[in-house]
């Protein structure tokens, strides 16, 4: 589980097609003594797990179903990534509950300067737009988020200049794709109201 706080961006060095998978090794600037081989950690929302480290970076290997979900597909050396190591039982959660299950790719519509902040409107895919509320949870590139308002399939975020600057977000542009994590909570909730 992770919390949609980002720690680190960090790199992609090396993109490699094994036999199986893909695998992506990854620049960081943590101390990868610190991380167990076989240990989750979010790429961009994206959970993977950790197959070798040498000092500072680590690989993973990614199946054909998640690059086909998600936009790890995309991803080329020095393409930037949106890390998160796993939450331990007694880490502060300043963000939400996140699973590191990406459920769709939203599309960015609009970026509009707003003070010293950016507003962001995204478009989410059928069916999962019926998830997402204002004032509501969402996970974009793995970064949590507050949903400030909702029309139809596009909904509006509200990004401060800190995550702007510490995240991948501040590099986005229209037209991109990101993945979407809704909130696990909404989830359920929807679930439980269709069975009920």
């Amino acid at each position: 589980m992770f919390t949609g706080i980002i720690t680190d961006i960090g790199r992609v060095r090396a993109v490699a097609q094994t036999a199986r998978d893909r695998r992506y090794e990854i620049e960081t600037a943590w101390d990868t003594s610190g991380i167990e081989l076989g240990a989750s950690v979010s790429h961009s929302g994206v959970c993977l797990t950790v197959v070798e480290k040498e000092p500072g970076w680590f690989a993973v290997e990614v199946s054909g179903e998640t690059l086909s979900k998600t936009t790890l597909g995309a991803w080329t050396a020095g393409t930037k990534v949106n890390l998160e190591r796993a939450t331990r039982v007694g880490d502060e959660l300043g963000g939400h509950i996140v699973s590191g299950h990406v459920d769709g790719l939203g599309r960015v519509v609009e970026i509009t300067p707003e003070g010293g902040s950016h507003r962001i409107v995204i478009e989410a895919p059928e069916p999962l737009h019926r998830f997402i509320a204002a004032k509501g949870s969402i996970t974009v590139d793995g970064v949590s988020l507050t949903v400030n308002s909702v029309e139809g399939r596009r909904f509006g975020l509200n990004i401060i200049p800190h995550t702007w600057e510490a995240t991948t977000l501040g590099q986005l542009q229209v037209g991109d794709a990101v993945n979407l994590e809704i909130d696990m909570l909404a989830r359920y909730l929807a679930r439980w109201q269709e069975t009920a």
